[in-house]
């Protein structure tokens, strides 16, 4: 493992909250630009694709971002990612036309991609064993504040003026001088990982996270329409509940060293989707709106153990000289699984209706678990 600082260490998590759930910031003024450019054919579709662009370009370009990163190197790739972080994410604040905007959105997500790539690979090169555990459980807990923060700020800014929530994203230049000084970039010489066969099962991982993604980003997608349509509710009592799940995902992803001090990685992941299907079906029986404040944080919690799992599962398995490509591809599997989740279950939600949604959700979950377990069972 390789020594590195406390302050390393606090730069590396604060570029992992501007990951993830950074391309929520803007979720709230959607109404407000669908307003803005009401003369516009198709801005609807449109503003939605404000959301999605950023993770369609991270799905399809994450590998040859992973190939990038590994030539010019992680420390140079983290600068210019998050200086056009800044650029391209704040360029709503100034941009004229709905198509700027889009393209700034698609500059945006190849910005987040890098930066994924940069922090996944350097705790594989910081850390090793029970302390890697421990620190990307810290790790996923700043990715699910940097949740709260771009919801809660966004929705602030939003009802000042539509422009404002894109203002969020200068947080990037705030983190350059930190980047620039603290981050370290190691050159790894010897195998770190007392691993068996290497590189092998990497596609299972990564077909897992895909479907990790799949089921857990139906919570920021269908659950918005669940509380205000069909409950009534505000969207800042919605926006409330979402940034709740997002923080027991944190609590979720602490528990992970824990959990893995008495399983292996399969046995966690189908304790993580367990609480999951729990938290599905909870929600789908939900009455009275007030109760979402319970069930909504253990579908967080659920996931949250899930997504620092599939990250230190593919770490622990791939070689070390592999680590930021390995990574890339991980990181395009799990935008895959946030792009294609409102795709794929439009259908359903429209046939079933959102609430009663979530109770088939949470049926096929148990289904599917009750007969791989079976099945990993009988094989062993």
């Amino acid at each position: 493992m390789h020594k590195i600082g406390k302050y390393t260490k606090l730069t590396l998590l604060l570029l992992s909250m501007t990951t993830m759930m950074s391309n929520v910031a803007i979720v709230t003024m959607l109404p407000h630009l669908k307003n803005h450019f009401a003369n516009i054919e198709n801005i609807e579709f449109l503003s939605r694709l404000m959301i999605t662009l950023p993770s369609l370009a991270i799905a399809f370009l994450a590998p040859f971002m992973g190939h990038l990163v590994h030539k010019i190197g992680k420390y140079t790739s983290a600068l210019g990612a998050l200086v056009l972080f800044a650029l391209a994410g704040s360029a709503g604040l100034y941009l004229q036309t709905i198509q700027e905007l889009l393209i700034s959105r698609f500059l945006l997500g190849v910005a987040i991609g890098i930066l994924m790539i940069v922090t996944t690979s350097l705790i594989g090169d910081y850390f090793s064993g029970e302390a890697r555990h421990k620190y990307m459980g810290i790790q996923s807990l700043f990715i699910s504040l940097g949740g709260v923060f771009f919801v809660v700020g966004g929705g602030v800014l939003a009802d000042i003026d539509w422009r404002y929530p894109f203002g969020i994203y200068l947080v990037g230049f705030l983190l350059l001088p930190l980047v620039a000084k603290f981050l370290e970039e190691t050159k790894i010489t010897q195998l770190q990982e007392d691993t068996i066969n290497l590189n092998a099962g990497l596609f299972k991982i990564y077909a897992l996270a895909f479907f990790l993604m799949l089921i857990f980003y139906i919570l920021p997608t269908q659950m918005p329409f669940l509380i205000i349509n069909h409950f009534g509710a505000s969207s800042t009592l919605a926006g409330t509940i979402i940034a709740l799940a997002f923080l027991f995902n944190g609590l979720g992803a602490l528990s992970f060293a824990k959990l893995k001090k008495h399983f292996d990685f399969e046995m966690i992941y189908f304790i993580g989707m367990s609480i999951v299907a729990l938290g599905f079906l909870l929600i789908g029986l939900v009455n009275d709106v007030r109760f979402f404040f319970i069930t909504s944080p253990i579908m967080g919690f659920g996931g949250g153990i899930l997504m620092t799992n599939i990250s230190a599962w593919m770490l622990w398995r791939v070689d070390h000289k592999k680590r930021v490509k390995a990574s890339g591809y991980l990181t395009s599997a799990l935008f895959l699984g946030q792009f294609f989740s409102p795709v794929l279950f439009h259908t359903p939600v429209s046939f079933f209706g959102v609430q009663h949604f979530f109770i088939v959700i949470a049926l096929f979950l148990a289904i599917a678990l009750f007969f791989t377990f079976l099945y990993t069972r009988l094989s062993k």
